[in-house]
């Protein structure tokens, strides 16, 4: 039996994640969400006291990840969970406003899996939240390396 994936939300617009979490519920999955608004938090979460990322050992997470954050850049954060041997295997989902493809290029080859830009437009934002909770509903995320 596999361990039910944890979704780790790094955004740092109170609004977005309201809107990207009600939209995943509404999508029918059920995941314990663990928000973050800002990327030091969400490091040290992710990395624990130690800075291994050892407390994320056998965990399913996967990761949504805002790029433009008030303490960091996102792409730092990526690069450090696709560098670390317990979360590498963590999907990572890119939600941010930038939709720059030197920067989108960038995220594929850091290791992201998913690219999507958050539309200004709410509607179009909901639906593209809504079709990724669906896309959450079907894939298997792999446990963090033994």
């Amino acid at each position: 039996m596999s361990q039910p994936v944890t979704i780790i939300m790094i955004e740092d617009d109170e609004g977005h994640a309201r809107l990207i979490e009600r939209n995943i519920r509404r999508s029918g999955v059920n995941n314990e969400i663990v928000p973050f608004s800002n990327g030091t938090a969400a490091v040290n979460y992710l990395f624990g006291s130690d800075g291994t990322g050892l407390d994320q050992k056998g965990r399913a997470l996967l990761i949504l990840l805002d790029l433009n954050l008030p303490d960091m850049s996102g792409i730092d954060i990526l690069r450090w969970v696709k560098e670390n041997r317990y979360l590498k295997t963590a999907p990572v989902v890119v939600l941010t406003t930038t939709d720059d493809s030197q920067e989108i290029k960038r995220c594929y080859e850091l290791g992201c899996n998913v690219y999507m830009t958050k539309p200004v437009n709410y509607d179009r934002f909901a639906n593209a939240i809504r079709q990724l909770g669906l896309f959450f509903s079907v894939i298997q995320v792999p446990a963090a390396a033994t």
